[in-house]
């Protein structure tokens, strides 16, 4: 047996597994978007299990509030205005040396998501919003690259595993995006740690299922959890293939990657927060420091500048993004945006 894959000896003596499915996941590149709650239970589960290459692209960076549920972070990285992306791979190195992580401090969009997809062969959710894994079917069906969707509140969660040609879709599932405010969030209906648990666990086998080449073992049902009440609920999602004429499957139309859907502004879970994207914004971290001297208390980083001013907190990224705190309105984010950073 190969030197490398002695670690890995509990999961290649389960029989469906094996030393080839090993073998075939060293070699692997999966990439997580988002790397909160579910991505870092899933993140981590993929560096242990001796994933090759994992890519993580987030666009936030580490709370207080985010050590009840998120994995890989600690009051070291909230201390230090950490970017997640970044804190995790610093831990997923220290857990796993042998493997490649590449971390990402990006907003995904209809622009960059194809340059973060490439040579990968599965992509895993762990987002909090729908434009987001629309946008994920998007580029997932149109490159026929299998994604695993998943998302959690209170304490229930459900997934389901996108192989694009085999199985429905995000879309044959949900034909429109939700629209903002007419789903339960973290910020509205709270989170328990243990569904994220779950629900990462479930994506994180499902992701290791594709990358060993077992496919006929993914799950084809839409699996629903509910751990308060203890329910768990599977439904057959594959009658939609045929019964839904779905618009990405069908008839290869692609809105969320051609940019024709989504928007510039996100009210972010949990937070009380806005995100406002400025796309082919660059931003002088360190000018705008000198330039906000004097205005509220401000601390900065190779990555990021937090403005803490009247009743808001500013977080400012190099390529433009601003995370507004203390609104969840995005016109209000907007003019405090224009106020003290400018237009």
């Amino acid at each position: 047996m190969a030197k490398n894959l002695d670690r890995y000896i509990r999961q290649m003596r389960y029989p469906p597994f094996g030393e080839e499915g090993q073998q075939q996941l060293v070699e692997s590149r999966a990439l997580v978007v988002g790397c909160g709650a579910l991505g870092t239970v899933a993140a981590s589960t993929l560096a242990r299990a001796g994933v090759g290459h994992v890519r993580i692209v987030d666009r936030d960076f580490v709370e207080l509030s985010n050590l009840q549920r998120q994995i890989l972070f600690d009051e070291e990285d909230v201390a230090a205005n950490m970017p997640k992306a970044v804190a995790a791979a610093e831990k997923l190195r220290r857990i796993n040396s042998d493997i490649e992580i590449e971390p990402f401090v990006a907003d995904v969009d209809y622009k960059n998501i194809a340059q973060f997809c490439e040579g990968v062969g599965v992509i895993v959710d762990g987002t909090d919003n729908f434009e987001i894994r629309f946008l994920i079917n998007d580029v997932a069906v149109k490159n026929k690259l299998p994604w695993v969707y998943g998302g959690c509140v209170g304490a229930e969660g459900q997934t389901m595993t996108i192989l694009p040609g085999k199985t429905p879709c995000l879309r044959c599932l949900m034909q429109e995006c939700p629209p903002p405010g007419t789903t339960p969030t973290c910020d509205t209906a709270g989170i328990l740690a243990p569904i994220i648990n779950v629900i990462a666990s479930i994506e994180a086998s499902e992701a290791l299922k594709i990358l060993s080449g077992k496919h006929d073992a993914v799950s084809r049902q839409l699996t629903v959890v509910e751990l308060w009440d203890n329910r768990i609920r599977q439904v057959d999602i594959t009658p939609l293939l045929e019964q839904i004429d779905c618009p990405t499957c069908r008839h290869d139309d692609f809105p969320w990657l051609a940019g024709k859907a989504g928007s510039d502004a996100a009210v972010l879970c949990g937070r009380n927060s806005v995100q406002l994207s400025r796309p082919g914004t660059e931003v002088s971290l360190e000018d705008l420091a000198t330039q906000l001297k004097g205005i509220g208390q401000i601390a900065v980083n190779p990555f990021l500048l937090r403005l803490a001013v009247d009743e808001y907190e500013l977080t400012i990224f190099a390529d433009g993004r601003a995370i507004i705190g203390g609104t969840d309105d995005p016109a209000v984010a907007r003019t405090v945006y224009a106020k003290y950073v400018g237009s």
